[in-house]
């Protein structure tokens, strides 16, 4: 079968477990596992925009792949302490496709989640401000590869790669050398294209923040991790391992465009934390909880440094054009 429709099934069975992919005993950690302070300043990032936009009320707060909750649980936390008015006017709804996912939201944000939804498609009308930390990645790829004048696809068969033509293939590079290879993100594109013409059309503002490139490239990123362990195999044990693969940022900003939103970004996720004030508050954190203060400091680092998760990571917000430039992407 054609790459994308492995990734999409391999995924959907690795979701539908019982047991939680994250944390230390799982196959990987997101930045909101690391630190608290990563869903406090993103949430304080919700309610400047919020002002922003007029402060509609009621207002969706989004999260795309909320993992086990939480990026929300401490984003609302954080807002309910220095913005208690749009703690009042949001409406938080989750993006979550797996059952258990579900279940484990729910043990942890309780009644403060008002609906679950599939997609994006699904969401109840309004302006809305909405995260998602580490959900492109994990949408299935195409992948491309040049042989002499022409491109093949990548298909999966008997747990080895094959190339097929494709007929329907997007334009792709001429100036590619042989045995390059072209990555396109569908279901990224066309998400980014539906949530940019929502903005435009309702308002509000996303923030999207994963790993990948800023711009358009030649790669193979397809990468399998289980147990913290990377370089394995992304074909084998179909549903047993994490799979995801590099963004296209470029690509996602167009999309958004040529749907109506405004696009700022991407930046290093490291620089648009400094600029939103994680270093401050995990200092803060630290000296509230001395015995803890090492591994607060330690992990906060961790988002922010280039040899951690600063460079690799980016950010990127897509906005109704008439609120300006959301803050962390000021020009300097």
């Amino acid at each position: 079968m054609r790459l994308d429709r492995f990734m999409a099934e391999a995924a959907a069975a690795y979701y539908a477990r019982p047991q939680s992919p994250f944390g230390r005993a799982g196959d990987f950690t997101t930045a909101p596992e690391i630190s608290q302070a990563f869903g406090e300043v993103l949430g304080a990032w919700c309610a400047v925009l919020w002002g922003a936009m007029g402060r509609p009320a009621p207002v969706l707060l989004v999260e795309c792949g909320p993992g086990r909750g939480t990026l929300m649980a401490d984003a609302l936390r954080a807002v309910g302490q220095v913005a208690p008015d749009f703690r009042a006017a949001l409406q938080v709804h989750l993006i979550e496709a797996s059952p258990s996912l579900r279940q484990a939201q729910a043990r942890l944000l309780g009644d403060a989640v008002a609906a679950w939804h599939a997609d994006l498609s699904a969401l109840p009308a309004g302006p809305m401000l909405l995260l998602a930390n580490e959900f492109l990645d994990a949408l299935p790829i195409r992948q491309f590869v040049r042989r002499g004048d022409f491109w093949l696809e990548r298909h999966v068969e008997d747990g080895r790669f094959v190339e097929h033509p494709a007929p329907d293939a997007p334009p792709l590079p001429r100036h590619a050398s042989e045995g390059a290879v072209k990555e396109v993100c569908e279901p990224a594109l066309a998400f980014a294209g539906a949530l940019g013409a929502r903005l435009a059309a309702q308002g509000g503002a996303a923030l999207l923040v994963d790993y990948g490139y800023a711009q358009p490239g030649f790669a193979d990123t397809l990468q399998a991790m289980q147990a913290h362990r990377t370089g394995l195999d992304p074909l084998a044990e179909p549903g047993s391992r994490d799979l995801t693969a590099h963004v296209d940022f470029s690509a996602v900003a167009d999309a958004a465009r040529a749907a109506g939103a405004a696009a700022h970004g991407p930046i290093p996720q490291g620089l648009f934390l400094q600029r939103l004030g994680l270093m401050t508050r995990a200092a803060m954190l630290a000296k509230a909880r001395p015995r803890l203060a090492g591994e607060i400091l330690s992990g906060a680092e961790r988002l922010v440094a280039a040899e951690g998760m600063g460079r690799l990571f980016k950010a990127l917000a897509l906005c109704d054009t008439r609120l300006g430039v959301p803050p962390g992407f000021e020009e300097p």
